[in-house]
């Protein structure tokens, strides 16, 4: 394979196109150019293959090719926020230097493959806002390098693995608004790494953890909005002392506000709406910066 299987790849692409509006890849993407001057198209200094394909945003229609699997050298793969559609041909496997997979804002469909446990160099992985179903793969613990998951907005279904814990370089995971059993999610995940964790409508259910921030120090965001959480607000989240975002709004969680909170320095926006909380009159909410409190929402006032 060669500079020229790549190129034949592309056209292939442009072929399955049924929609171009702005019309870049029916006007530039021509074989009378050298393929590694058309848009969106990077290619590597020392072999001059194709490493990076991005067309994002580009409002396309269309299909993906079984040839996008020759496109051996690609290292980066971005096709987010158009409306390419289809199941993800199995020639896909076969692009195992990939780092960046993105494909969210788009409508695609059909499973996860299992075979994407075989990229072992990828960093991130971008799904969100498509049409997937089924499970989350038990393969995904072999991606050791992954640093950002999102799988939310799918019609993804069953427990979220336990084998997500292993990925211990994770710095984001967001998995919500699909119709995930979550229910034990926050009792094992242990990655020191992670920074941002959202969970929103999740399926999540049971007690915030009194150990979470003591697995999870160096969280900066944490979104559980519109789960079934009971229990109370542990004051060990003071734990999180990185925690710049918290939304708690819509569970089931009961007790008093942590007074605690007021010690998150660097809290900047806080949602504890639609609970059955108390406040206690002398809680203290003057956070450093804190610039957005929605819906607080106590049941009463504790004198």
């Amino acid at each position: 394979m060669n500079i020229s299987t790549d190129q034949s790849s592309l056209l292939a692409l442009k072929a399955r196109i049924t929609s171009d509006p702005n019309r870049i890849l029916s006007t530039n993407w021509s074989s009378s150019t050298s393929v590694c001057n058309w848009i969106g198209i990077t290619c590597g200094s020392r072999h001059r293959r194709i490493t990076a394909l991005n067309i994002s945003g580009m409002g396309l229609i269309g299909t993906l090719p079984p040839q996008i699997g020759n496109l051996s050298f690609l290292v980066s793969l971005d096709l987010n926020s158009n409306n390419l559609y289809g199941e993800l041909p199995p020639e896909f496997s076969r692009l195992r230097k990939l780092r960046v997979i993105d494909l969210s804002v788009n409508r695609f469909f059909g499973y996860i493959p299992s075979f994407w446990g075989n990229f072992k160099d990828l960093r991130k992985l971008s799904i969100e806002t498509n049409d997937f179903k089924g499970f989350i793969p038990n393969s995904i613990s072999n991606l050791k390098n992954l640093r950002f998951l999102s799988m939310k907005f799918n019609h993804l279904e069953g427990n979220i693995p336990i084998e997500i814990a292993t990925l211990q370089g994770l710095k984001v995971l967001s998995l919500g608004y699909n119709s995930l059993n979550g229910s034990n999610v926050l009792a094992f995940l242990n990655i020191s790494s992670l920074e941002n964790l959202d969970l929103e409508n999740a399926g999540l259910t049971g007690a915030l953890p009194s150990d979470l921030c003591r697995r999870l120090p160096r969280l900066q965001k944490l979104n559980l909005n519109l789960n079934l959480l009971n229990g109370e607000i542990p004051r060990s989240i003071v734990e999180c002392s990185e925690l710049q975002l918290l939304l708690l709004m819509q569970n089931n969680l009961v007790g008093t506000i942590p007074r605690e909170l007021g010690n998150l320095q660097l809290l900047q926006n806080l949602d504890l709406g639609k609970n059955r909380l108390e406040v206690d009159s002398c809680a203290a909410f003057h956070t450093k910066g804190l610039n957005y409190i929605t819906r607080i929402d106590p049941i009463y006032q504790k004198e």
